[in-house]
C-alpha cells in the first residue's frame, strides 16, 4: 500500500505549478498529483465557488462526482460554509452527507482560500476505507494548498 510522502508530494506540486496563477490549471495538477500519491485516495478533486453559497465540480480524479453542492449540504458544503477543514472518519455519522459514491466511507475536505482571503472552493478527498485520514493529512494538504493558491485572483 502506498502512503503519501508529503515532502516528495510538496516538491512535485510546487515544481509543476511554479509561476502558474490559473485556478483551473492549478486545481487539475494538484488533484492529479495528490490522487496518485496514496492508495487511500479513492476520489480527489475540487468543488469551486461559482455563485454565492454554491459549489460546482471542478478538476478531479476518480469516478463521477456531484455536479452542484450548496453550502448548506454535505461535507463539502460544511467546509465551504464554515471555512473549516472537515475530517470525517465515518461519513454515515455526518448528518446531511451527500453520497456521490456509495463506496465512500471517510472524507477529508479542506477550504481553498487565496492570499487575499477569498474562498475559491474546497479540496475533497474520499476514501473507501473508514477513518482513512488524520490530522497529519489535513495539516500537510492545507499548507500545500495555501502555498499553491496564494496568488490566484
Amino acid at each position: 500500500m502506498t502512503r503519501v510522502n508529503y515532502k516528495d508530494l510538496s516538491t512535485a506540486i510546487l515544481s509543476l505549478t511554479q509561476g502558474e496563477t490559473d485556478e483551473i490549471a492549478l486545481m487539475a495538477t494538484f488533484a492529479c498529483e495528490v490522487h496518485h500519491s496514496d492508495d487511500r485516495f479513492d476520489w480527489t478533486g475540487f468543488y469551486r465557488v461559482t455563485a454565492p453559497e454554491l459549489l460546482k465540480i471542478g478538476p478531479y480524479q476518480g469516478g463521477h462526482g456531484c455536479l452542484v453542492i450548496p453550502f448548506d449540504r454535505g461535507v463539502c458544503g460544511a467546509a465551504a460554509g464554515t471555512r473549516e477543514t472537515q475530517l470525517i472518519r465515518d461519513v454515515e455519522t455526518f448528518e446531511g452527507h451527500i453520497a456521490c459514491a456509495s463506496s465512500t466511507r471517510s472524507e477529508l475536505v479542506i477550504p481553498v482560500v487565496n492570499g487575499a482571503g477569498r474562498l475559491l472552493g474546497v479540496l475533497d478527498i474520499d476514501s473507501d476505507q473508514p477513518a482513512a485520514f488524520d490530522q497529519t493529512d489535513a495539516d500537510n494538504l492545507m499548507e500545500l494548498l495555501n502555498t499553491v493558491f496564494a496568488d490566484v485572483g
